[in-house]
This record gives structure tokens, sequence and C-alpha cells, in this order.
């Protein structure tokens, strides 16, 4: 469950990147007047719950709210996360004055920076600084060399979801994780890549929408070359575009990239005979993974067909490829031409923002992305102290204990899948704030000059630091997600979960609010979150991470078929005439939000002792539950990105998953929905996955 993209967004290794926050179980239960927690402000009176429940719990704040500018989508969670950029820049600009106490990893905090903000320098330099890797591409002139540069550009950041990291993408993408059938070693995982939209079907489409943006792709990465110099630009842009609809073909779809049963472990010396084309050693060695002697194939139809392209297409089609995605990917640290103009696609375009981010907060992003844990240590030794993470780790408790006697009460389950779930639950590794072990920066060069250089040697030796972990033992403790981050994460080969510090305040806790408000708010998506480890992906997997079916035939069937009756309940969902939800798309997070709030509301009743909660600013305890459970959902999106995400994303849009409530009985109650409201569900199409 996300409320925003985020990189890291690995389905297979996260299930879910989930803006959340744990509420403070303790703080909950000692605080005096203590307040309802809700912004009754921001209701619609004028709409019944029962007809429209995001409608009603967040329409004044919706018609009184613009986006801004600069942004593509507005909610609860972009505020928040502009109020942690905030306190992150001034980390930032206090690393950059350096002094003798300032630590190693805090210097190459501030120099990063520094190198990013000084536009007047970076001009200066023009596109010198990546004249040398365009040097190496035109001087490509075998399909081996070929290899050796697709080789040597992989890097680990390649979401095999939504199938490419679209805006700087690889020909394939590789990521390292322990195996799905041997939890006891580390492999790496081949993924498709290549594409410079965000899915196949931007290429693919024959809608006018889709039409449209390959029309301004194409004069993008015409205007992309005209600007690096590069000879007849639009020749070279149509070739390029030719070549990635190629690739598009080749791609798996977004629904055949979720199923885990289809990846294939190969042998890495069998790779010429499965997958023809490319020169494999020769690639394995340009990624330092020679020797591994066995690659887990994430796209098993995919790579054979990038593969065979590689061969069949014209060498200079691949050149000119390699050249746009080269400038494309530097673009952010070169000149302000090269900003603006990938902006006009990737911002304007793809996600319908009329403007820039300020020149700081990107400089924010990039920290995040290439110095996040040195620049996570300093934020949480300053916004996070030691009493939060405690607190933080007995609301998780509360709710995995919730989860529990749900597993334990469940009538259409057997005991043998019970109690391997119930195993599965006590295995169960939360990781709060921040990790036990931050990874060490004391290889990398960075300096306050070199705003492009930074970048790729952060790139390199991250991507080193993955490839290093083949010859290490396997880290159930690893954190995947960087601490300052408004967002929290499910990881099905660790059994694990991630809840950042960056998420571990308000407004999704409250320490001044009641159980109702932090339990509904918060204590829902840390319910989410511990469901995805029972989702129809997390289910495949075993406490051990292993990939392995735990269940009797007849318990998997009862779950396979409430989850298709969730899907198709999402697939009636249509925010435009032409586009409606996929339910199947959606299903891992749609089951993990009815789920968790199953399982937190039940946490919240056990909170009450068996009293009843009183009403507060004229709402019953239950109604401020699921009050607060809809108004975390609180957003606006711009429709360019509302319908990439519908085409892209594995979550639902916000304003669907806030109607989650109507799958409980409780909210019925609470609000007095009738049969002939829109929301309405007999209670034999109420699901209860869990």
């Amino acid at each position: 469950m996300t409320h925003s993209q985020d990189k890291l967004a690995y389905r297979l290794f996260a299930a879910s990147l989930l803006l959340v926050a744990a509420a403070l179980t303790q703080a909950c239960r000692t605080a005096p007047a203590l307040s309802a927690g809700i912004d009754v402000a921001g209701i619609d009176k004028s709409v019944a719950p029962g007809d429209d429940f995001n409608a009603y719990a967040n329409g004044a704040w919706l018609n009184k709210t613009e986006i801004p500018a600069d942004k593509s989508a507005y909610g609860v969670s972009a505020i928040l996360g502009d109020e942690n950029k905030k306190r992150l820049r001034s980390l930032a600009e206090e690393s950059a004055k350096g002094g003798a106490t300032t630590s190693e990893d805090a210097k190459k905090v501030g120099a990063y920076y520094s190198a990013y903000i000084d536009e007047a320098g970076i001009e200066s330099k023009g596109i010198a600084p990546l004249k040398p890797q365009l040097d190496a591409i035109a001087a490509i002139a075998s399909l081996k060399d070929l290899s050796r540069a697709i080789g040597a550009s992989l890097r680990a950041d390649v979401d095999p979801l939504n199938n490419t990291n679209f805006e700087t993408p690889n020909l394939f993408g590789v990521w390292i994780a322990q195996g799905l059938d041997d939890p006891s070693k580390n492999y790496p995982y081949l993924l498709q890549g290549g594409l410079g939209m965000p899915d196949r079907e931007y290429y693919l489409s024959a809608s006018p929408h889709m039409a449209e943006l390959r029309k301004q792709y194409q004069q993008h990465v015409a205007a992309t070359f005209q600007l690096a110099g590069l000879a007849d630009p639009a020749a070279r842009a149509a070739r390029v575009v030719a070549l990635e609809t190629k690739i598009a073909k080749a791609h798996a779809t977004r629904l055949e990239s979720e199923d885990v049963k289809a990846a294939v472990a190969w042998k890495s010396v069998d790779l010429a005979a499965k997958a023809p084309g490319l020169d494999w050693p020769a690639l394995l060695e340009a990624a330092g993974l020679k020797d591994a002697p066995t690659i887990i194939v994430w796209h098993p139809k995919a790579i054979p067909g990038l593969s065979a392209l590689a061969a069949k297409e014209p060498l200079d089609a691949w050149k000119d490829w390699l050249a746009y995605h080269a400038v494309e990917g530097s673009a952010p640290f070169l000149p302000k031409a090269f900003v603006d103009e990938r902006f006009n696609f990737y911002g304007k375009a793809l996600t319908g923002a009329p403007q820039m981010t300020p020149r700081w907060q990107r400089g924010i992003d990039w920290l995040n992305t290439d110095l996040g844990w040195a620049l996570g240590k300093l934020y949480t030794d300053k916004y996070f102290p030691a009493e939060s993470k405690t607190k933080a780790q007995a609301m998780v408790a509360d709710i995995v204990k919730a989860f529990g006697l749900r597993i334990d009460a469940l009538t259409w389950m057997s005991p043998e899948t019970k109690a391997k779930a119930k195993q599965k639950l006590g295995t169960l590794k939360v990781g709060v704030g921040y990790p036990d072990k931050w990874p060490d920066y004391s290889g990398l060069e960075i300096a306050k000059d070199d705003a492009l250089g930074n970048n790729e040697r952060a790139d390199l030796f991250e991507y080193r630091r993955q490839i290093a972990k083949l010859a290490q033992p396997v880290d159930k403790g690893e954190w995947w997600m960087i601490p300052q981050v408004v967002n929290a994460v499910n990881l099905p080969l660790q059994n694990a979960l991630n809840f950042p510090a960056g998420i571990l305040q308000p407004p999704y806790f409250d320490a001044s609010a009641d159980n109702a408000h932090n339990y509904g708010s918060i204590g829902a998506v840390i319910g989410h979150e511990i469901s995805h480890s029972f989702d129809d992906m997390g289910a495949q997997f075993d406490g051990e991470g292993r990939l392995a079916n735990w269940w009797t035939t007849q318990d998997l069937d009862h779950f396979r078929a409430a989850g298709e009756a969730l899907a198709a309940q999402f697939d009636s969902y249509r925010p435009f005439p032409d586009l409606a939800v996929n339910g199947h798309q959606t299903l891992s997070e749609n089951i993990a939000d009815v789920a968790g709030l199953l399982a937190t509301y039940d946490a919240y009743k056990l909170s009450l002792g068996g009293k009843p909660d009183d009403v507060k600013e004229g709402f019953t305890g239950d109604q401020r539950f699921f009050l607060s459970f809809g108004q975390s959902w609180r957003s606006k999106s711009r429709e360019a990105l509302l319908r990439r995400r519908i085409a892209t994303d594995g979550h639902a849009p916000a304003q669907y998953r806030a109607d989650a409530p109507r799958n409980l009985d409780a909210w019925y109650a609470a609000f007095s929905v009738q049969p002939n409201q829109k929301l309405y569900l007999a209670p034999e199409k109420r699901v209860r996955v869990w």
C-alpha cells in the first residue's frame, strides 16, 4: 500500500510500499484528555457515508484544496514529505559547512548536496562530463562490444512489478536476494528492462491518450539528442522509439510480472542456449556476475526476446538507444536546458505537473537515492529518539497479536493451515525506525564540484555493494528502505517488515489523540503491512521466505475465491469513462487493506479493555476509527498521473481504498448504511479474506 511511488518498489522483495506511521500504543493508553484526532472541518456532511465514504470523510478538504503547481498529486503524505525534506535540507546544509566533529559520511552528504545545487558550476561544464561515456558508445563496433556495454550499465534499480525504472532504463535489471527455493543463499535475479516510458502499454495501447504520449516521447528523444549536439536528432529518435517498441512487445505484461512461480533458475553457462543473441559471457563479466553459477530469471519469456533483439536489430539503433539513455539518465546533473527538457516529458506529459519542484528539493531527492543511508543516520540521530522506537514496536506487537487471534477464529481454515500461518506470523521480523547495521560508505568518493560524477560513482558503488552480497550470508535483518522516507514495506523473502522513522509522526500518529484515531489511521496501515505476509503473493512464501505451498487444497480454493470477489469489487471502479481499475493488478494491496483493517479494528476494540469508547466531536469511537482511516487516504491527483498509475501501479487509487470499510460489518452499524446506498454490500458479498 502506498500513497506515493518509490524507486525501491521491488514487488518480489517488497510486497508493499506503504505510507504508514506507527502509533505509540502506551501513549494512547495513558495520555489524559485525548482528542478525537479527526479533521471535522474536512468532512462533507452533505454526502452520505454509504454512498461515497471518501467524499464524506474528505469532501470539504478536497473541494478547497488545490494541487501545488510543482506536484502531480497532493495529500497528507505529500505534506508530511515536504516537512521531512525541510529537515533533511537543514542537515545537508549543516553537513556542507564541515567542522572537526563532522563525520566522514556527513561530509560526503554535504559535498554531494553542494555539488548538486551549484548550478553555475554545472552550467560552466556543459555536457563535457558526459563526453567520455558518449565516446565509448560511439566506439561500439560489434555485438560483443554491445554486450559489454549493456553488462557494464546494469544496476540494481529495476522494478520487476512495473517492469522498468523507466527514467533511467537498462536492458536488464539485476537484484540480489535470497533464492526463492533456497533461502540460505543470495542469488542474482535478472529482470526485463529497456523502456523509456513506464510500461509496455505506453508503446502498444491503441488508446488516443497513449498515442499522444508516444508522439510527445519521440519529440522529447529528438530534443534530447539535439541538446547533446548529436547529428540528425529526428532520425535517431525514430530509431530509438522503434527499438523500444520492439522491446515492449518482448516484455511480460504487468500481471505476468506478478507471477512468482514463473521465475526460473538458469545456470549462467546455459544463458547462451536459453536466450541466444547476446554475448552472455562478455555481458556477465562486465556486470560483475561471471562468478555467479546460477541466475534467477524473473521474466523467462522476456529475457530471450530481449537477447534476440540485441543480435537482430542494427547496431546503430542500439548505439542511439544507449546514447539517448546516457544523456537522459544524466540530465538532472547537466545544464538547465537538459533539466527543463527532461521535465517537459517526464513531469508535464507523464504526470501533469505544470511546474518543477525547487532545486533544493530535487537535491534532497537525489541525496536520498545516492547517499540515503548516510543522510538517514543524521536524520534518525536528531529526529527519532529511542523511546519513539520502543513505543512503535509495542504498537506493532499489538496488531500482530490481533492478527493471530483472527487466524485462530477463522472457521474456514483447517488446523493444518492455521498452524503454518501462526508459525509464519511468529517468525515475522519487524524493523522499526532504522536498521541495526548501517551500510558503509567509506569506499565512495564524493567531490563538492562534480555533481554528475558523484551520481555515477554512487550508483556504481551501490550496485557493487549489492553484488558483494553473493559471497555473503543472507541477512534476514537487512533493510530495503531508507529511514527518512514517509513509507513502509513488507519483505516476503525475509518474512520481515520495515517501518522507517520518517513516517512515525503526525498526522498518521498523534500522541494527543485517542485510540480510535491512532488505530484507524496508522494502526490500519501497520495491519496492512502485516497482512501482506498473507496476501495473494505473500501467502506463497513460508516463514523462512521460501516459495512453498503451506495451504491445504480446500483452504487455498477458499482464499482464492475471496480474492476473486475483491478483484471484481475493484474492477467496478471507473475514475474515467474510458479507464477502470484493474482488480487483479491491485489485488495484493486490496487484500492487505481489508485484512489489515479487520485486524486493526479488533486491536482497537481490545485496547478499550471491554469498555465503550466515548463520543467526541459528535462521533462515536467506531465512527472516528473509520473516519481516521478514510482521512489517511486524503489525496488529489492530476489526470495524467492517475492514468499512469492505473496502467502501471499495483495500488488502486486512494479514493477507492478509502472505501475499503464497506467490507466490514462494523462500518455498516457505525454509519447506518442502508441497502439503497451505493457502497452497500449484502453480508454475503462482503469480503473477509482473513
